[in-house]
């Protein structure tokens, strides 16, 4: 696990509180050596603040996701909601506000990493081959989507989400079933499945108006265009 945050006193605090649930945590205090800690010790969880010297939170959170899936649990002091956003499109899985119980971080925490990362409970063993579906790659054994050979920087969720949607092309899948499939027994309104619909389709360069991937199946859900799933972009 990696806390980067560039107050010291309050890393020293949460590393303590970590470390008593048994997790073995790395420390930075700058966005440059966060990344280098990143790619060193391979860590299942980041928690991120927003504001550090170097490199911002938002942008090591970008570069992060280009090599790395572990979940990223974002710290920031700011409220406004664009903030909050902006953190959870570039690869956040979640956010606490400052100032924050310590006891709250660490019950986020392992919400986070209850969750299995391909967020259909598989494995790498018994993940299916990857598959084409138009120009886009989905391995779930590698945890990645590739567009024309291009990785596309998905948080878990979009992954997951993404990943349901095409195990079935043309299936209309309901927001109670998505929910279920990628949030499991956490409870969350039916708004959550829409708003990472909406992430994952920018991430995608989906129009919603004229969607080549994830098509909306009004009053009932959302389904993966079956013209994918034959090769070649739906029209």
């Amino acid at each position: 696990m990696l806390v980067v945050d560039d107050e010291r006193n309050l890393v020293e605090l949460v590393q303590r509180y970590l470390a008593r649930e048994g997790y073995v945590v790395h420390v930075a205090f700058d966005g440059p050596r966060a990344l280098e800690l990143a790619r060193r010790e391979h860590p299942d969880l980041v928690v991120l603040d927003v504001m550090l010297p170097g490199l911002d939170g938002i942008e090591v959170c970008r570069q992060l996701r280009q090599f790395s899936d572990a979940y990223v649990l974002m710290l920031t002091a700011r409220t406004e909601e664009v903030d909050k956003i902006v953190g959870l499109t570039v690869g956040a899985d979640d956010y606490v506000t400052k100032p924050f119980s310590p006891r709250e971080l660490v019950a986020r925490v392992k919400a986070l990493l209850r969750r299995p990362r391909s967020g259909l409970g598989a494995t790498v063993s018994d993940a299916p081959p990857p598959r084409a579906l138009g120009d886009l790659t989905i391995d779930e054994a590698r945890h990645e989507v590739t567009r024309d050979g291009e990785p596309l920087p998905l948080t878990v969720r979009e992954f997951a989400l993404l990943a349901a949607l095409a195990s079935q092309p043309g299936r209309v899948f309901t927001r109670a079933q998505l929910l279920e499939r990628v949030w499991g027994n956490e409870y969350y309104d039916d708004h959550v499945v829409d708003v990472h619909v909406g992430n994952l389709r920018r991430k995608l360069d989906d129009d919603p108006t004229n969607p080549r991937y994830v098509e909306t199946v009004r009053g009932v859900g959302y389904r993966f265009r079956a013209a994918n799933s034959a090769g070649g972009r739906g029209l």
